[in-house]
């Protein structure tokens, strides 16, 4: 396709041999598309440090953009304290819980604040501490919601730069009403559209998306 490159290569993809490079992600906040699925997150992290409380806990889908987030308020608040995925990596471990719970008390006696993510609001994570529980439960929380269809596009775009890879708007329209309306599987959608493209030495066109989704739908079976 005349004019399509992927920005891995220097010439135009057919004539030149291809190269499986590292992606570059894009962590920013200007690199967060704020749609009405994910707006109310992304307003507590910009109004930071204006919270009611010690903790913002954000919560939602995978690769819902969490954790993008989380870089994002890491670096505006460089001596904060976050956790990612927190309902799987310390809710359940009593010793996990418990130095959780004196970081919670020790950061509420100073004035200090931290971000939390989860893939389930805290009402639902399985507390061994209840002490903990009551508090947590208590914090503020926010969801993100699964992607409406401009997010979804958006998403993909992003997906794709954070691959250094550029395709004709007409890829991204066949996508959107027929992938699963998840950010995970749009993920992996573009994974392995990627790899494809990359391993027929072609860039990504709507035949390489059909025969990704075609090889799931089997997969699937």
């Amino acid at each position: 396709m005349q004019g399509l490159y992927d920005k891995r290569m220097s010439k135009p993809i057919d004539k030149q041999m291809t190269f499986n490079l590292p992606p570059r992600v894009a962590q920013g906040r200007n690199d967060f598309w704020v749609s009405p699925s994910n707006e109310t997150a992304v307003a507590w992290i910009d109004r930071y440090p204006d919270w009611p409380s010690p903790f913002l806990i954000i919560y939602g889908p995978e690769s819902s953009g969490k954790t993008h987030l989380k870089n994002v308020w890491d670096t505006k608040a460089s001596n904060g304290y976050s956790v990612d995925n927190v309902d799987e990596n310390i809710i359940g471990d009593r010793d996990r819980e418990e130095a959780l719970f004196h970081k919670f008390n020790a950061m509420k006696e100073n004035g200090e604040f931290g971000l939390l993510t989860a893939s389930k609001p805290p009402v639902e994570w399985g507390f061994v501490i209840p002490d903990l529980r009551s508090r947590l439960c208590a914090q503020t929380s926010v969801s993100i919601d699964l992607p409406d269809d401009t997010l979804l596009k958006a998403l993909i775009v992003k997906l794709l730069s954070d691959k250094q890879l550029v395709v004709s708007p007409d890829v991204i329209e066949y996508i959107v009403p027929r992938v699963e309306r998840s950010f995970s599987a749009i993920k992996t959608l573009i994974d392995r559209a990627d790899q494809m493209a990359l391993s027929r030495k072609k860039t990504i066109t709507v035949p390489i998306i059909r025969d990704v989704m075609n090889e799931q739908d089997e997969f699937d079976l």
